[in-house]
This record gives structure tokens, sequence and C-alpha cells, in this order.
């Protein structure tokens, strides 16, 4: 494998239960590691603000700066990462966003366990483990990601406006079974999510079913969901 391709942004293909072929788009290092530098800058800089407080304390404030460290180091980014919708304010800056390898929202669990082996990633100095995992990963994981079976992704804020404009409902050109349905289904769901590109590629494999690929396929698949689903 050439240590080029972890540089590079690729794909990861998924297939969700309803047997909808998605790609993630994975990030590469050096976004990450942007991310990474903004993160720290947000959290010293509540460290720093926080020392300043507790100076009032006098001896007291010592202890009480020990427990803003641990919770400005551990808690910043796994309650962030669940909370926000896999993002913490370097990797919102970024757009990218934190995920289950499968594509699901990432969970307590695996940001947690993503987050302990930060520790080992770090080793020996400056992520020298997590960048010679980075490298080896056809995704661009570190150790962390490996384990908590996680990946770091791109996600475009203008994605979210992405809808396909259908009017009416259509009955398929074909019978569909319950499976063909059902990717139909999960295909209007989650159009938004996905660029006109790559809708566009999945309405050509199910033209067959619309009798159109390209954009006139996904707004018929569009309107061919809406008669699936009983709507006007």
């Amino acid at each position: 494998m050439s240590v080029v391709a972890p540089l590079l942004d690729t794909a990861r293909p998924v297939y969700t239960p309803e047997g909808v072929a998605l790609r993630l788009p994975a990030a590469g290092p050096v976004p990450r590691a942007i991310a990474w530098l903004i993160d720290c800058a947000a959290r010293w800089t509540i460290l720093i603000a926080v020392s300043i407080v507790v100076r009032a304390f006098g001896a007291a404030g010592m202890g009480l700066y020990l427990i803003a460290y641990f919770i400005v180091f551990w808690g910043y980014p796994i309650l962030l990462e669940v909370l926000w919708d896999g993002q913490t304010p370097g990797k919102r800056a970024l757009e990218l966003r934190v995920i289950s390898e499968d594509g699901a929202p990432v969970g307590w669990l695996a940001s947690i366990v993503r987050n302990l082996l930060r520790t080992v990633d770090f080793l020996p100095i400056g992520y020298g483990v997590g960048l010679v995992a980075s490298y080896s990963d056809p995704w661009g994981r570190r150790l962390g990601d490996m384990v908590a079976r996680t990946m770091v992704v791109h996600a475009p804020r203008e994605r979210r406006d992405l809808r396909p404009p259908v009017e009416g409902a259509q009955a398929p050109q074909q019978p569909l079974q319950a499976q063909e349905q059902a990717a139909v289904i999960a295909f209007s769901e989650r159009a938004p999510q996905l660029t006109q590109e790559r809708r566009e590629e999945l309405a050509d494999i199910a033209a067959p079913a619309v009798g159109a690929g390209g954009a006139l396929g996904v707004l018929r698949l569009q309107a061919v969901a809406n008669w699936l689903l009983g709507r006007a």
C-alpha cells in the first residue's frame, strides 16, 4: 500500500440493513490534525480561565484546578462527540464528524474507548503511533478508532438542505419485492444527506424499477417512495 494513500480522502462503502449502499467520505490525517489543534487551543483557553478564577480560593484552588483539568481533558471530547452530533468545535470548524463505522451516530462507549486510547496513539510523542496507524489504514483511522469501531468523516453542513424537489406520487414500473420497497423508502429518507451525484448513482441502479436514471431517476425514486408511503 502506498504511504500517500492515507493522505487522500477515501470513501468507505457501507450497506444499510435496508440494502442501500452508502459511501462514507473518510477524513485523512491532515484535516483531523487541524481540528485537533483547534480543540487543544479551546481546552487550554478554558483551563487558563479556570486557573485565573481558582486563584481566589488559595490552596484549595489547586484541587479545584486539577478537577477542572480532568473534566476538560477527558470530558471535553467525549461529551461533545456524543451530545453534539459527533463533533467538537475543531471538527465542526473543519466540517468533520465522528460516527460508527456502519454510519450510525457515535455512542457513549465508543466515544469513551476512542478517546481513552489517545494515550496509546500519542506514543512515543506527537501521535506517532496514531500516524503510523492512519498511514496503514485505508480510511485513515488511528488505533482508537479501530478498537472503538468508529471513523471520522467529512460532513459538510450544506448537505442538510439537499432534498430533491418532488411533487405527487408514482407507482413503480414493475412490482417490487418487500426488500426493494424498503430500499426505495430508505433512499428517500437518506437522500438529504447525500450529494446529487451520489443520488444519481443510486438512481441508476434502480432505473429498471422507475424507468429512468440520473437526475430524473432521483425524482422518480422519491415519487415511488411517496406512493409506497401513501403520500399524495
